[in-house]
């Protein structure tokens, strides 16, 4: 056997486990953002996809016992037993305390000046805000993520491409199978690009658009809910669920 072919015969075959024994510490590192990167992203789309599952099952839930309930008494007392673990029985708990609260007291503070409509209203905007912005949480992430995973794993091949070439032409062997192999293998790390930022895009589409249907049921029931506690009955009320619908009784006076 000459020479030539006991050279081929020892040299590892390409792949990634050569590529990134090849590596520097600049190809290393860059590796390592990726799979943060990658760690980040499923661990944000589990935690917010099963989130948001038990979120619109408690939502579900709670806005059929509320549409069928006899009073607002009925509904403060399923929140006490229970508690608000969604954002519709959230918003009605504040509301609640809100109404019995101004009744009581009355405009005690600034942040409680004004009619018990007013401080009702401001306690609604404040609470659809916070919701806002729980729900909101972690997407930023995830669209950076799926941002600029693809630009690293492009700056990590270009990094190893550059490393390769000049390999290369150092050993004077310019033969396209000794060229093809380096430089593929550095093409590896835009496919890891690529695949830590397609998930992170897709599941921030998703959320993005389940957070929009959401924050929208919720202003509509934020906009009934305000009816109920100041006129005492909710415009449209019938149309939620598709269940009929009896009038709330206003809470009384604790």
């Amino acid at each position: 056997m000459d020479a030539t072919a006991l050279a081929a015969t020892a040299a590892p075959p390409p792949g990634f486990g050569h590529f990134i024994a090849q590596s520097d510490v600049v190809g290393k590192f860059l590796l390592g953002v990726l799979v943060v990167m990658s760690i980040a992203s499923w661990g944000l789309i589990v935690a917010k996809g099963v989130t948001q599952y038990l979120r619109n099952k408690r939502a579900t839930t709670f806005l059929d016992f509320f549409w069928n309930a006899r009073s607002l008494d009925a509904v403060q007392a399923e929140l006490n037993t229970h508690g608000a673990r969604d954002p519709f029985s959230h918003l009605t708990a504040h509301s609640l305390h809100a109404q019995a609260h101004h009744a009581r007291y009355g405009a005690a503070k600034l942040s409680e000046a004004g009619t018990a409509n007013d401080f009702i209203t401001r306690t609604i905007k404040k609470v659809l805000d916070e919701e806002t912005t729980q729900l909101e949480s972690g997407l930023t992430t995830l669209a950076t993520i799926g941002a600029t995973a693809p630009f690293v794993g492009l700056f990590g091949t270009v990094w190893g491409v550059y490393h390769a070439l000049l390999a290369i032409g150092m050993s004077g062997a310019g033969t396209l199978d000794k060229v093809a192999g380096p430089v593929g293998e550095a093409l590896i790390m835009t496919g890891i690009g690529l695949g830590v930022a397609i998930p992170a895009v897709i599941a921030y589409n998703a959320f993005t658009r389940g957070n929009r249907v959401l924050s929208a049921r919720l202003d509509a029931f934020a906009y009934e809910l305000h009816s109920f506690l100041t006129l005492g009955e909710a415009p449209g009320a019938a149309a939620q669920g598709g269940a009929t619908v009896r009038p709330l009784k206003p809470a009384a006076a604790h």
